[in-house]
């Protein structure tokens, strides 16, 4: 098998199995479980850039500063895309402006958007992770990604949870992250012909790949936690949130940091 086809059938593979396998989680969950593992889903979301997205685009910048500015701009970029999708709703005489604070309706598909648009800048960068593995040594592009499909499978199941929340079905929820993983595979492709020029580049995908999650999980995710004050349930919230940031952490270790 050439070195260029094993990276083809490692990043397809593995973008659908870690899909496969977090859909079978998420969607068997019961739809009133929905908003309290949307708790869960900010801490996988927060564990996922500041555990592992984070670190690694620092070890692997030139400049620690231009990373800092591009999740900054990142950020940014994600408030005015927000921005874009809601005046959208507004001028389709749908304006979210209008829905009243105590509605529990959900967000129109915008937090799913953003975590999207994110997610398939990190699949991206996994293209070219598991190609540049495989280019050292084949046997090291197997066990990469073997290890970045078991690291993406908690925050699969998180992004889930996001679309689910956002109004996506289940079936729309599924398709979409089927197509976001294809970004793997240009990565990998991409990263085989041009891993030199491409390399300084890995470090800003992966700081707007941790943007996207951050912006969606404090702007978007957490104030409708909010709604729900009462003792017992900011509890179980905490809790969620503490065992999505725990599973991250936990593969993490597990997989020495390979991911």
């Amino acid at each position: 098998m050439s070195t260029l086809t094993g990276i083809i059938l490692a990043s397809l593979f593995g973008g659908v199995l870690s899909i496969t396998v977090a859909a079978a989680f998420a969607m068997s969950a019961r739809a009133e479980w929905v908003p309290l593992l949307v708790s869960y889903a900010i801490g996988a979301l927060l564990g996922a850039a500041f555990l592992e997205i984070l670190p690694h685009a620092f070890e692997l910048t030139k400049s620690i500063q231009n990373t800092a500015a591009t999740i900054l701009f990142g950020i940014l970029m994600f408030f005015v895309l927000e921005k874009l999708v809601l005046w959208r709703h507004c001028h389709a005489d749908h304006c979210e402006a209008h829905v009243p604070a105590h509605s529990h309706a959900n967000d129109h598909g915008r937090s799913g958007l953003m975590i999207m648009v994110g997610d398939t800048f990190h699949n991206f960068v996994d293209g070219i992770i598991i190609a540049a593995a495989f280019l050292a040594d084949f046997r090291i592009g197997v066990t990469t990604a073997l290890a970045i499909i078991a690291h993406e499978i908690p925050q699969e199941v998180g992004d889930f949870l996001i679309l689910l929340h956002s109004g996506y079905s289940k079936k729309q929820a599924f398709l979409l992250n089927l197509l976001s993983s294809i970004a793997t595979v240009v990565g990998g492709v991409l990263a085989y012909f041009m891993l030199q020029s491409m390399h300084d580049w890995i470090p800003f995908c992966l700081a707007i790949a941790a943007a996207s999650m951050i912006y969606v999980a404090v702007a978007d995710l957490i104030p409708g936690l909010h709604k729900r004050p009462e003792l017992l349930v900011t509890l179980q919230q905490a809790i969620l949130i503490g065992l999505g940031i725990g599973s991250i952490w936990l593969t993490e270790a597990l997989l020495g940091g390979h991911a």
